[in-house]
């Protein structure tokens, strides 16, 4: 893609894997705000760039890239419409529609979904991660698959409905996943062991939907109908945690029982 003028606004997690990734490309962020100095500054030191904490005082931009939590777009946006009229402005978040930022003034807009957890301390390759893309016109998208294709192979225009459903399965594919990491964490606590004993068993059965689906893919004392066990480990919970237990076990019997039918 032409060499374009890139600011980042926001200086969270998804940014800090995206603006080293834009570097690598050859068009690294002129600039990084954030609410504070601290965060912007890091990441703007990290690839060489200005940063401020004052949309106002930002450098012209072609690109403003949006990336801050769901609740503050509306707002960021309306100021980003005001201070850069003519740029492309995009916005990365999973569950928010794009008319946020028609609404919000912008003129030429769009969206740029990275699907992917995202934490500072451990970065992203952009080549290996589906991004999903949505404009406000033909011309726009265009662009916006652009600046996709060059860090992705794996591009794919998606609506605002397909993309908050897209979110809503992550969240489960990744967010509640986690979370049960860290139940298996406090009960392997609880008996002294570690959790990185869990580690083969997790990596196999992320490796596993690669070939099969999950359905097809799931074992487990449920999966088998196995209600002794499953009665004797419900018993080994307290009721936070064993409430999760049943209701999960309860999905997987029914999903068992649709499977073979």
């Amino acid at each position: 893609m032409k060499s374009e003028r890139i600011v980042l606004v926001g200086a969270g997690n998804l940014a800090t894997s995206l603006a080293p990734a834009l570097k690598n490309i050859g068009v690294p962020p002129v600039a990084v705000w954030s609410r504070t100095l601290k965060s912007a500054s890091s990441l703007a030191e990290n690839i060489g760039c200005e940063y401020s904490c004052d949309i106002n005082s930002m450098p012209e931009a072609d690109i403003v890239i949006i990336s801050v939590v769901d609740s503050a777009l509306s707002d960021v946006a309306r100021k980003i419409a005001l201070r850069y009229p003519h740029a492309l402005v995009l916005h990365t978040a999973g569950s928010v529609s794009i008319d946020v930022l028609k609404e919000a003034g912008c003129k030429k807009y769009g969206i740029f979904y990275p699907m992917q957890t995202f934490s500072k301390a451990r970065p992203v390759d952009f080549s290996t991660l589906g991004i999903f893309v949505e404009g406000c016109d033909n011309e726009t998208e265009q662009a916006i698959l652009c600046l996709a294709r060059s860090l992705s192979e794996k591009v794919y225009v998606a609506t605002s409905e397909q993309r908050r459903m897209l979110h809503l399965a992550a969240v489960f594919a990744c967010n509640f996943s986690n979370a049960m990491y860290s139940v298996s964490e406090q009960l392997l606590r609880r008996s002294g062991l570690p959790f990185e004993v869990m580690l083969p068993l997790i990596d196999e059965t992320a490796a596993k939907v690669h070939a099969l689906s999950p359905r097809m893919a799931q074992t487990g004392p449920a999966a088998r109908g196995d209600e002794k066990i499953m009665k004797a480990q419900r018993e080994q919970l307290d009721d936070e945690i064993g409430r999760m237990y049943e209701v999960i076990s309860e999905y997987i019997i029914n999903n068992a029982k649709h499977l073979n039918t």
